[in-house]
């Protein structure tokens, strides 16, 4: 297929208006000379044919397509710009064949080599996973995408969280990238910097060159998709017809006029949401509600609905496998031979022994040089002085560390080395003398501070290894952290050191006598050499001195050294390769090894290369990283020849993403002397050592390897050479062929050892005496890696000796050579497919990253998250980047991502630059940066989660089934022998009481009634915030004042009987008095909170709202709340004209009225319970005489009150069962009520329980605000409690009052926390009650215990109980809700079908019983609300009792244990509201359950409230900490919602603390918190929307 050569325009800025401002001044660059004047403006192409050979195309050795061009051959000539290159596609063949590639290479033109090398040096970037291939598909896919429009909504985020970092946080790239392998790709880490430079790099400086109009441009900004992207697209788009949108590119042909079209790759139109005319959206109530949240939402939910996002395929917690998916079709493999290890007549019998010779017969032979930071030699090393510095180490180890009978280290004893990076020749010293003296050395990293990333794990395998001594030069010492007296601390983890500084001066001679025992090579171990894990864990890898010296003679085999040769090393010397030819191999061969120091890379990345050209080394050691920083800084340098190279080893050659650099270098120094073959990749392991090299051969005929594979097939672990020229493709090259005595064969990664199949991707294993032999003191971990036997098919081993697995991910090729494609370590399996963490960090690097992240700092995990492994991708955000750039470039590598390798990106975290931890070499500390995400300190400026798109293992939704008849129901529990579901107190006929009150049928007689019995009795003792009584009534009191009350009712507000009238007093006696008022004159009382002087505006709506809905003729109050009502603030607030008459009852008259009213009909109404429910409903209860003197005979006989007793109330006196113990039950009773106010709690949190303590109270009555305040406000202080005498050890009964589940967490945390004042563990219990009946089970006195039973939580969301052990996964405790009061009967129906159901069946609570409430008085709020609240009936079974719905979902369950009665006691449970209660995907949650999970997730949360939102689940999270937190919870949330409850979080909300709304009862007011979210009114922190 034969293209036009192309040429293009080049956008480098993303936005349309920068881009159309650079085609402008590039096109006018063009018009200025019109087409064939200028004398460059013919194409000029070297050679014959401008062809380029598409991928894949079979190319045998004879084909004399030229499709290998050096960059030069290609160079077009065009006015303006002085240079234009067009990217080659490098032909690369199937597999199948010899893989082959074309040798004609034209000679250079020399006097353009310079022209596209000069560069800006602010441009460096490190260019690891480059490779226009990749760029090119990245960019096609991001225009797939657009088209589709996918918005994602950005989120918001709080003005002071938005910092623009200054620009001396903004580390230059050079910098930044530098990494070395340590944690960077050693973990299999996507972060150190390893180059491989993109062609587009200097492409682009090419294009602007000599174009004075544009050199503005510089590289650095041509992010990702410059002149080589566009031109790729191009190419791509003549062999992918079925793109979506072919990126228009300027193109050129000898017909052709010229056309120049905007590419529609590179720029990317932002895409703002507009919130100006956001949709009216209407709450769950039916409250409109236009606000940029809702629409966001929408946007969210509108995304959520497009058929991008991948249906989940939802299975029941596992995974079916596509059964269309690519499966390995080849024969078995078979394990392949290195060539014989040819014995050499001279080769040593041990490295120390070499040593001896050299040192010996050739002291003046130079053997190490260090450089300083200027390229200077700093100092040579003769292998005379290494032998005797050596041996003076040995002596002084063995014999000067310790005494004499007790020394330090014996022979055998690890000795960890400490040596900075540029000095190898110390640690050289020390190496060699530590193998002299047989003591096995451990070389590691300097700890540069007590808690470096990673070094806690490093001083545990110190630890295991029992080192004791650390050996370290004089320079490293001095540096290392000191403590006040000067002693090195010890550093955290670490076992206790002694540092031995080896520096000659400091050590003493041997005796001439001493001399070292040298061994032939033995089983002993040489040397350990420590390997990070990818969980971050450090094991250390022995190695044994055979397999020291064995791998010494197979490298010097392979590569062919021969002695003197001259060796530039830039690999870290302490470890892996660098070591092996550095310090090893170079001694065994006499060699001279130039070291190259990380910290002159820094300065000079050229270094290398020139030290090259000096000494005319022969070899050089380097990464990728090395000849990407060399292609970026080569500018003029026109001395440089590297014809004396005949090997260049590519350390990380195993990394698939090296192939780029390689070929790139080749490109550029080609004319500079370096040949093609020159150039050999190496794959290395730590447990392996070298698994393969490629040999530097003369025979330039023999083409590397080279595969193109499709990712696709690859993600299903097999070999598909791509024909398709799709756009997911890796191309591999190879690493040559098997060590020479060696056997090498690929198994199966998981489970049992298999040989693959030829096309196949396993793991590599090796069979060799060179290699590890275990993991220090590891055995079970040891016998998995170093003990393997590969199975054939049949199920036999292949061979009788074991094998090692290499942790290298590959295939073997044609001609026995290996491929790598991955790492064992960045191995990703989702959903049942491999992915590799390189592959992914390349792909998000191709989204034009430039401008947004730093491009060395990207880490990429996965996370276990619901069964299935889940990608996380964390990156360094520039800090001159905006929030909608990054944004920006998330969305689109979301999109990269999942186009080319068809995964879903997790979670997308951009953190502050230099704030991802380091390893010691600068790369990103990966397993790090994983603990600190999984554990909340991460600290992102930016978050996008994607869980709707990733998490597609959901369980199935529950499909309603068809409901089965109540009739059917009962049958079954009657056939299975299940008793239904009732339950009852005590029977109020039986119970023989002596009460005089009994006689009464009103309240108010019972008061007159005590007036003249006991007048100076005390009631009620109401108690001030320091604890003094600040006033107390007697019944006479009492009774004199309500009298008072009436008259004033009558005269001054001219009332009837039977009209309403609101009492708005602060908790206290005035309220009592005005309630029996109010009875005495014959008026129906509503107790209302008074509003909050500090806060008018929200809480006097609601005081008005209730008088105006109960219709109240007048209003009660105190002096200074009747000016508060009619005051400014109030007007502003609501209308105060239109308040009905207000009663001043501080000023009260002195007569008492003529008569008191008695009501002529017990079931008239006593009083009206207005209150707010926690969904928002407003709803006032009529409660009749007759019911609120039997709810007090009820709890009288439950509690047992008599007039000698004293209780102490410490609750809101407005509605519910507080209302009635603060103002009714004395007068029932009899008994002594001391009020205290929950207010007055905040300025003195023990005024409650000093109370309880100085009265010497038995019961009393709490919220759980209280309790929860008494626990956090008094934790720390139960012993000054004790010692001001507080005592609580009278306490028989706490109850906590409350409409809802009880809280256990809560009401143990207290018991626990007030055992030691005294407090029985017994005592605490808790009430329930609702609307309809305030209070239907209370713990009283007598009867046994409440119990706690365990249930799983999953059954559960079906409604279905099933009973579980405590501690079992899924499991939630759950307490009985205190006794059945007397005279309550329960039972538990089916909420649709009305039918009753069985024991321990979930239904709702119905309730019949005398203190029911009457009916509503009016519902504000939902006005179809049915009264069959109050009356309903079952639909079979008792058809005839009346019985109320109480809306609760809970069950029954008969217990072992014996009522007072000794019948078998029945404990209710309540689970939780109905109303409350969220459908979602089939099923029933409780907030309350996925609160909990999520506060649980991390410290900073202190309370969370959930809520359903067109069908998307918001969590609202307060955070106490720092805002910098915020957005590490959003993951957490997330995460915790999705394992414990299998939901997928819609939006998650980050809120000032205090911000979730709660009621007096301390109930979250869930639906207030809706509608303030979806209004806009939180200030939130943070709002993540995820996807």
């Amino acid at each position: 297929m034969w293209l036009p050569p192309v040429i293009c325009v080049v956008a480098c800025d993303i936005t349309q208006k920068g881009y159309e401002k650079k085609r402008s001044k590039l096109l006018g660059a063009y018009l200025s000379h019109p087409p064939g004047k200028s004398p460059n403006s013919q194409l000029s192409f070297r050679g014959s044919q401008s062809a380029f050979v598409p991928t894949g195309l079979n190319m045998g050795k004879k084909s004399n397509v030229q499709c290998c061009f050096s960059i030069r051959d290609t160079t077009v000539d065009h006015p303006g710009h002085s240079h234009v290159i067009v990217p080659l596609l490098l032909s690369l063949c199937p597999l199948g064949l010899e893989a082959s590639m074309a040798h004609e290479r034209r000679p250079p033109m020399a006097p353009s080599a310079s022209r596209y090398h000069r560069r800006r040096s602010s441009g460096t970037r490190d260019e690891r996973y480059r490779s226009d291939v990749h760029t090119e598909a990245v960019q096609a896919a991001l225009a797939k995408h657009k088209e589709r429009k996918m918005a994602v909504p950005m989120p918001s985020k709080r003005r002071s969280l938005v910092v623009q970092t200054s620009m001396d946080a903004y580390t230059p790239p050079d910098t930044s990238s530098g990494s070395e392998e340590e944690g960077g790709q050693g973990e299999g880490t996507p972060t150190s910097s390893q180059g491989s430079v993109s062609m587009e790099h200097w492409i682009s400086r090419a294009i602007h060159q000599g174009s004075t109009t544009s050199s503005s441009s510089s590289s650095t900004q041509s992010g990702g998709s410059g002149a080589a992207g566009r031109l790729a697209d191009v190419l791509a788009q003549t062999h992918v017809e079925n793109h979506s949108a072919p990126p228009d590119v300027t193109t050129y042909t000898s017909e052709h006029p010229v056309q120049v079209e905007r590419p529609q790759v590179s720029t990317v139109p932002r895409t703002t949401p507009k919130y100006g005319n956001a949709e009216l959206m209407e709450t769950g109530d039916g409250v409109p509600v236009s606000s940029r949240v809702s629409a966001k939402i929408q946007q969210l939910v509108n995304t959520l609905k497009q058929p991008s996002v991948p249906s989940p395929h939802y299975t029941d917690d596992f995974f079916q496998p596509d059964p269309n998916q690519p499966r390995p079709e080849g024969a078995q493999m078979v394990a392949i031979r290195g060539e014989p290890l040819g014995v050499v007549t001279n080769w040593p019998p041990s490295l120390e022994a070499a040593l001896q010779r050299w040192g010996t017969i050739s002291p003046k032979a130079p053997c190490l040089t260090t450089m300083d930071t200027n390229g200077k030699p700093l100092y040579v090393l003769t292998y005379g002085k290494l032998w005797s510095r050596s041996i003076k180490v040995a002596y002084n180890i063995l014999h000067k560390l310790g005494t004499k009978q007790e020394p330090m280290v014996r022979p055998g004893d690890r000795v960890a080395l400490v040596f900075p990076n540029n000095d190898p020749a110390a640690f050289m010293v020390a190496f060699y003398g530590c193998l002299l003296a047989e003591v096995v050395p451990v070389p590691i990293e300097v700890p540069l501070t007590r808690k470096d990333a990673g070094s806690q794990q490093i001083g545990f395998l110190l630890g295991s290894c029992g080192v004791t001594v650390a050996l370290t030069s004089d320079a490293c010492h001095k540096g290392l952290p000191k403590g006040p007296t000067g002693e090195i601390p010890q550093f955290k983890g670490w076992p206790k050191l002694l540092w031995f500084v080896t520096e000659s001066k400091h050590l003493s001679k041997p005796p001439r006598d001493w001399f070292p025992h040298i061994k032939d090579a033995n089983n002993d171990t040489a040397y350990i050499e420590y390997k990070t894990c990818k969980d971050g864990s450090v094991l250390g890898v022995t190695v044994t001195r055979i397999a020291l010296l064995t791998h010494c003679q197979a490298l010097t085999q392979s590569c062919g050294y021969t002695e003197a040769e001259i060796i530039v090393n830039v690999l870290d010397f302490k470890k892996d390769v660098g070591l092996w030819h550095g310090i090893l191999t170079s001694v065994m061969n006499m060699m001279h090894v130039i070291s190259i120091p990380y910290s002159l890379m820094k300065v000079n990345p050229l270094s290398w290369i020139q030290k090259v050209c000096q000494y005319k080394a022969k070899v050089a050691c380097v990464k990728s990283r090395d000849m990407h920083w060399a292609l970026v800084a080569h500018r003029d340098q026109r001395d440089i020849n590297l014809s004396s190279l005949r090997m260049l080893v590519v350390a990380d050659g195993s990394n698939p993403w090296s192939i780029s650099s390689c070929d790139a270098f080749l490109n550029v120094f080609q004319s500079k002397g370096l040949r093609p073959e020159v150039i050999c990749p190496c794959a290395s392991s730590a447990e392996a050592l070298t698994v393969a090299i490629r040999r530097p051969t003369d025979d330039s005929n023999q083409p590397p390897g080279r595969g193109v594979l499709s990712m696709q097939g690859l993600s299903h672990g097999v070999i598909r050479v791509d024909s398709e020229e799709r756009l997911s493709v890796l191309t591999v090259q190879d690493v040559g062929t098997v060590m020479p005595g060696a056997l090498m064969c690929v198994v199966k990664p998981e489970g049992v050892p298999q040989l693959c199949r030829t096309d196949e991707i396993g793991e590599l294993c090796v069979c060799s005496i060179a290699t590890g032999m275990s993991y220090y003191g590891l055995s079970g971990m040891t016998k998995n890696t170093f003990e393997v036997f590969p199975m054939s098919s049949s199920g036999a081993p292949i061979s009788e000796y074991p094998f090692t697995r290499t942790g290298l991910l590959g295939f073997i090729g044609p001609g026995g050579l290996a491929f790598v494609s991955g790492k064992m370590d960045g191995l990703m399996v989702v959903s049942g497919r491999r992915h590799n963490a390189d592959d992914i960090v390349a792909t998000a690097l191709a989204v034009e990253p430039m401008k947004f992240v730093y491009r060395g700092r990207i880490a990429v995990f996965s996370v276990t998250v619901l069964h299935d492994e889940r990608i996380v991708v964390v990156a360094e955000q520039r800090p001159d980047s905006t929030e909608e750039d990054s944004f920006q470039w998330m969305s689109r590598v979301l999109q990269a991502i999942d186009s080319i390798h068809n995964v879903g990106v997790f979670c997308l975290a951009l953190v502050p630059a230099n704030t991802l931890p380091k390893t010691p070499l600068g790369g990103i500390h990966l397993s790090e940066t994983k603990q600190l995400f999984l554990e909340g300190s991460l600290h992102p400026c930016n978050v996008l989660m994607c869980p709707h798109t990733c998490v597609t293992n959901l369980p199935k939704p529950r499909q309603k089934q068809p409901e089965i008849g109540p009739a059917s129901v009962m049958v079954g529990n009657l056939v299975s022998g299940k008793r239904i579901a009732q339950a009852s107190g005590r029977d109020l006929g039986q119970i023989e009481d002596n009460d005089q009150a009994r006689k009464f049928l009103f309240l108010s007689e019972v008061l007159q009634w005590r007036a003249q019995t006991t007048p100076d009795h005390v009631l009620f003792t109401l108690l001030s915030s320091r604890g003094a009584v600040l006033s107390s009534l007697t019944c006479l009191q009492l009774h004199k004042r309500a009298e008072k009350i009436a008259t004033m009712l009558m005269e001054r507000g001219h009332l009837q009987d039977g009209d309403h009238v609101a009492l708005v007093y602060p908790p206290g006696i005035d309220l009592i008095a005005a309630f029996y008022g109010c009875l005495y004159a014959g008026c129906v009382p509503i107790t209302v909170r008074p509003p909050h002087p500090q806060n008018i505006a929200t809480t006097l709506p609601t005081v008005k709202m209730i008088v105006e809905v109960s219709r109240s003729a007048c209003v009660m109050t105190s002096q200074v709340i009747s000016k508060l009502l009619k005051s400014k603030e109030a007007s502003a607030a609501v209308d105060v004209r239109t308040w009905p008459p207000v009663l001043d009852t501080d000023d009260l008259p002195k007569k008492k009225p003529p008569q008191l009213y008695k009501p002529s009909n017990p079931d008239t109404l006593a009083y009206l319970d207005f209150s707010v429910s926690t969904t928002g409903m407003l709803a006032g209860v009529k409660m009749s005489h007759t019911a609120t003197s039997a709810f007090c005979r009820s709890i009288k006989l439950q509690c047992e009150l008599y007039p000698s007793r004293e209780v102490a109330i410490c609750l809101d006196p407005y509605c519910g069962l507080g209302f009635v113990l603060w103002c009714l039950c004395s007068v029932y009773s009899g008994h002594q009520s001391i009020l205290i106010p929950p207010s007055e709690l905040e300025v003195n949190p023990a005024l409650w329980l000093m109370a309880v303590s100085q009265f010497r109270v038995r019961d009393t009555f709490c919220s759980y605000s209280v309790m929860e305040l008494c626990t956090k406000g008094l934790g720390l202080q139960t012993e000054s409690l004790k010692s001001r005498g507080l005592d609580l050890s009278r306490v028989r009964t706490c109850v906590v009052v409350a409409e809802e589940r009880p809280r256990i967490a809560l009401t143990q945390s207290f018991s626990k926390l007030f055992k030691d004042l005294g407090l029985h563990p017994r005592a605490v219990s808790t009430s329930f009650g609702c609307r309809v009946n305030l209070a239907i089970c209370l713990q009283g006195t007598s009867g046994p215990d409440p119990t706690t039973v365990y249930v799983d939580m999953r059954a559960l969301r079906h409604d279905r109980v099933r009973l579980v052990e405590r501690g079992s996964p899924h499991s939630l405790p759950l307490m009985e809700s205190g006794k059945i009061l007397p005279g309550v009967r329960i039972i538990i129906a089916n909420p649709e079908t009305k039918g009753p159901l069985g024991d321990s069946h979930l239904g709702e609570i119905w309730v019949h019983c005398a203190h029911n409430g009457s009916g509503y008085f009016t519902v504000y709020g939902d006005e179809a609300l049915q009264s069959d609240h109050f009356n309903s009936h079952l639909s079979f079974g008792d058809t005839q009792t009346v019985w109320a719905r109480t809306g609760y979902l809970g069950f029954l369950r008969r217990t072992e244990l014996t009522d007072a009665s000794g019948e078998r006691h029945d404990a209710l449970y309540v689970v939780g509201a109905l109303d409350e209660a969220m459908e979602l995907r089939g099923m029933r949650y409780h907030p309350i359950d996925i609160e909990t999970s999520v506060i649980r997730t991390h410290k900073s949360i202190m309370e969370c409230a959930v809520f359903p939102w067109t069908n998307l689940l918001v969590v609202v999270v307060e955070l106490e900490g720092s805002e910098q937190e915020a957005l590490d919870l959003v993951p957490l949330v997330t995460n915790a919602v999705l394992e414990e409850h299998y939901l997928i979080v819609g939006v998650v909300v980050v809120v000032d603390i205090g911000v979730i709304p709660i009621n007096s009862r301390g109930e979250k007011q869930r639906m207030h918190l809706r509608d303030g979210f979806l209004a806009d009114q939180l200030d939130p922190i943070y709002v993540a929307y995820n996807m």
